[in-house]
């Protein structure tokens, strides 16, 4: 009696074990586990199609995939973005290559540094007032141009392009640099300027306003450079 008791306690403990191993597969399979959730705050220089790519990714889940919980959020202009960036309001920055390297000569401890790249190229058209059919860069001698911010990326790849069109941005024309490049359309649609550099969702804004302009893609004429960056703090 003894024996047969031992083998019944035993087959009880067998179908037992089997049995919570079964129920333990049987939930497996019926609730995959999610990947954790890493809340990232992103501060973007500006909202933008030209941006489209990294829009497309946060609409199509793939960062969710990734366990990021992705924040997306418009700084209006590099300096913003990197001053939300600076002061722990963002994780990561997009913006212009040029921010971090002035942050990095000012001699920031906490300074940013760029781990991933969007753009290649700067998506700037410069408009003009009247439609102009056969556009060359002789045109802007003596004119008066928007060019955005002093040392921003917009402005250097500008002065890039005249330089290499035998225009001496100093001496051939005038630049304003003392208006924001998010600000240069709205100046421009005021009556301020011969011409404009804009970005490509301003650019759109001029064109609903019915004002006569002649566009030329500026980025197609830039060389390949670091456009828009993802820098973050270390």
């Amino acid at each position: 009696m003894k024996k047969a008791g031992s083998y019944l306690l035993a087959a009880l403990v067998l179908i037992g074990a089997l049995a919570g191993c079964g129920a333990k597969d049987t939930g497996a399979a019926n609730t995959p586990s999610a990947p954790r959730q890493t809340p990232i705050v992103l501060n973007e220089v500006a909202h933008s199609i030209f941006y489209a790519p990294m829009y497309v990714a946060i609409e199509e889940g793939y960062f969710a995939k990734e366990g990021i919980d992705l924040t997306l959020v418009t700084g209006f202009g590099a300096d913003k973005t990197m001053t939300a960036l600076l002061t722990g309001e963002a994780d990561i920055g997009f913006m212009g290559s040029e921010s971090t390297i002035y942050t990095y000569k000012e001699g920031a401890s906490d300074y940013a540094v760029n781990f991933a790249q969007l753009t290649q190229r700067a998506g700037n058209f410069l408009v003009s007032r009247e439609p102009i059919e056969n556009f060359s860069w002789d045109m802007l001698k003596g004119k008066k141009v928007l060019g955005g911010r002093a040392g921003g990326m917009p402005e250097m790849v500008f002065e890039y392009i005249l330089k290499k069109n035998g225009i001496d941005p100093a001496a051939d024309l005038s630049i304003d640099q003392s208006i924001d490049f998010g600000s240069t359309a709205a100046a421009f649609s005021g009556g301020q300027g011969d011409f404009s550099v804009v970005c490509t969702v301003y650019y759109s804004i001029i064109s609903s306003q019915n004002i006569r302009y002649f566009s030329k893609d500026v980025h197609v004429l830039t060389p390949t450079i670091p456009s828009t960056l993802s820098p973050c703090c270390t």
